[in-house]
């Protein structure tokens, strides 16, 4: 269903996900502040957010998988190698993957729709499951040569996508040699490690995955979409303005999601300091008239059929 109607039962299970993973980190932080986490680690940790965000936003998804822009060499490497310290894939896997989910967004083939097993409480909870994370455990491999080809024969690109491990273990062992470094102390090593390597990492995750979950499940849908593709304002910041994802499924390559009044999207105020800087050329903005266009599909979602 597209209405943007939901069962009690649905929307107690969702907020059950969303929440649940958050407010356990904020309890550990507050129970561990003082002794086992600082200033230094949350410093570290929100500048590593969002660096390697913005990799698999303005990068990974916007750039490379719509292609939003045009960037420069150097700019097109640096987005690469950002996005692989985000720990999500590889960019080559990443992006066929994202492209497939557009060419099959909630219909047989997208590898995480949340609405494979029904609407029923329990079947919600297993979609979400399947979505939020389940999907990266499934042996269903998106073929490179058929959604990636331009990524798979870019020597530089190839070269990033190999090097995969490096970024991984540069994103946590960076923020331990800092902290170490700025504290001189092994301790200080030891909580960067901690908080601003791997609970960053794994927020980072849980924010995408919650846009391939949740933003298909619940939220606005101003623009009509084939899909259950909707607008959930609570991630707006976390996710750098990905999670206005019913306007993204309405218009992909556009390089702002967040295309209505009050719709934070720092992803676009950075692709927009990138262009002014020289390094990103040919931005899809939202143009009058391409917002005319979405808006005449305004009003009611169109059902995919099966579901």
């Amino acid at each position: 269903m597209l209405s943007g109607e939901h069962s009690l039962g649905e929307l107690v299970t969702i907020r059950i996900f969303l929440l649940a993973p958050f407010l356990a980190l904020v309890a550990a932080a507050v129970l561990v502040w003082g002794w086992g986490l600082s200033w230094l680690d949350i410093g570290l940790a929100t500048g590593f957010y969002l660096v390697t965000t913005l990799g698999i936003t303005v990068g990974y998804h916007r750039y490379f998988t719509h292609g939003a822009f045009t960037a420069t060499r150097p700019l097109r490497i640096a987005l690469a190698i950002a996005g692989g310290m985000a720990a999500q894939g590889p960019v080559i896997t990443w992006v066929a993957d994202h492209r497939r989910h557009h060419a099959f967004s909630d219909r047989d083939g997208d590898p995480h729709s949340p609405w494979l097993y029904g609407t029923s409480p329990l079947a919600l909870a297993k979609g979400f499951w399947h979505a939020h994370l389940g999907w990266l455990f499934g042996r269903d491999k998106t073929n490179v040569a058929r959604f990636a080809p331009d990524l798979a024969t870019d020597p530089d690109i190839r070269t990033i996508d190999r090097l995969f491990p490096v970024w991984v273990a540069a994103t946590v062992v960076s923020p331990a040699a800092l902290g170490g470094f700025i504290s001189w102390s092994w301790w200080g090593a030891l909580t960067a490690f901690l908080w601003a390597g791997l609970a960053r990492v794994s927020l980072q995750h849980h924010v995408t995955w919650s846009v391939n979950s949740i933003c298909h499940m619940v939220g606005a849908r101003p623009f009509t979409s084939r899909d259950h593709s909707a607008n959930f304002w609570p991630l707006a910041i976390l996710s750098m303005g990905e999670s206005w994802h019913n306007s993204h499924h309405a218009d992909p390559t556009c390089a702002r999601h967040g295309v209505l009044p009050g719709q934070i999207d720092i992803s676009a105020r950075v692709i927009r300091v990138l262009e002014q800087l020289g390094w990103a050329t040919h931005v899809r903005w939202p143009t009058p008239r391409r917002l005319a266009r979405m808006a005449a599909t305004r009003g009611g979602a169109r059902t995919p059929s099966g579901y």
